[in-house]
């Protein structure tokens, strides 16, 4: 059975919406804290979430595979472009190195940073033009891939997006850091700009303060992990936050695929009450027939609230949401089972409703 079979329900089946391609950065301070963005009412997707720096892939970013072809779903300095750029026009936050010394972050005034955003939200400019006229070079061989989320099959708006990590110069080293400080683009897309530890986003979204969808708020529980922020920040010592950095880049080499290779197409494997517990392991239809998957060990919960959101959030092991006792090849049947069942469930209709509502922005 296919992955887009799964995600629709009983029917005539028809080929899933082309997934459009983007790509977002999860930006890491100096003190390892983490960049969200609020989007605004008006947004078409996201409205009033918070979602890490990001957006389509532009033509001016470089070339991509067909639309059908597998290599779409896959890193590239494309990709990498359309991160950086992206940061760059959402938080004013320029990922560039000096043309005359690589080994730095291009250092501009708060002006030309936002001389240059206005030059090219409003298209008198390109990115990488403008970039190239500051002395600078996009510094996109600093990004680390972190999964690549697939929307569901049966979602009519779908992305395929590619996520980063992006590591600041930590604190200590001679980078003002102004450069540093986001910014809103003034209401076009976002209406804040904040870093805070991956703990505390976390817990705003728990208690409903903020909008987070699942991949926003399943990497960062993934991340928090590991860059820890607790008490007096300023009071972290320099060796303790390159400590954590180097602990989270080496669970990202981690996995079978490791984290920087894995896709994740959620798909329904169970409800609780009035939320969805979500397997994440399939790579979605587009991956069909390839070697490529997402995680097989982890699920998460999610209640999805149409266009307000989604709450309930929570991130769990999979073993503790299927009968006990199983070993692997059984638990695997398990799931194979679940998905074939979901074909003709009575929920199906109202688990449908709920992905379209709210998960065409995952």
């Amino acid at each position: 059975m296919t992955s887009s079979q799964r995600e629709t329900s009983p029917g005539p089946s028809k080929p899933p919406a082309i997934a459009s391609p983007s790509a977002s950065i999860l930006l890491i301070s100096p003190s390892n804290e983490i960049l969200l963005l609020r989007r605004v009412k008006k947004s078409s997707a996201f409205a009033l979430a918070h979602v890490f720096p990001g957006g389509h892939i532009d033509a001016e970013d470089g070339p991509l595979p067909p639309q059908r072809d597998v290599r779409l779903h896959e890193d590239s300095p494309t990709y990498r472009m359309g991160a950086v750029r992206e940061c760059f026009e959402e938080s004013g936050i320029l990922l560039a190195r000096s043309h005359e010394t690589p080994s730095t972050l291009l250092q501009l005034s708060e002006g030309e940073r936002d001389s240059g955003r206005q030059a090219i939200h409003s298209k008198k400019t390109g990115f990488q033009d403008w970039v190239r006229s500051q002395g600078g070079i996009p510094d996109i061989d600093s990004l680390y891939p972190f999964t690549r989320w697939l929307t569901p099959a049966n979602i009519p708006k779908r992305y395929s997006t590619q996520m980063y990590l992006y590591l600041l110069p930590l604190a200590h080293q001679d980078v003002p850091q102004m450069l540093h400080i986001p910014t809103s683009d003034g209401g076009i897309e976002h209406t804040e700009a904040e870093f805070l530890p991956a703990e505390e986003w976390l817990s705003r979204a728990q208690a409903d303060s903020i909008i987070l969808f699942p991949p926003q708020f399943f990497l960062l529980s993934l991340v928090a992990d590991f860059l820890k922020v607790t008490g007096d920040k300023e009071a972290l010592t320099t060796e303790t936050l390159q400590s954590q950095r180097d602990a989270l880049l080496e669970f990202v080499k981690t996995g079978n695929p490791p984290w920087g290779e894995k896709c994740i197409s959620p798909w329904p494997l169970k409800k609780e009450g009035k939320r969805l517990i979500m397997g994440l392991d399939d790579p979605g239809p587009e991956l069909e027939g390839t070697r490529r998957k997402g995680d097989s060990e982890r699920v998460i919960w999610a209640q999805f609230k149409g266009n307000e959101g989604s709450s309930g959030l929570k991130v769990g092991w999979r073993k503790d949401v299927t009968p006990k006792g199983l070993n692997d090849e059984e638990n695997q049947e398990y799931i194979e089972s679940r998905k074939k069942e979901r074909e003709n469930d009575d929920h199906d209709k109202t688990v449908e409703r709920a992905l379209r509502g709210g998960k065409e922005n995952l």
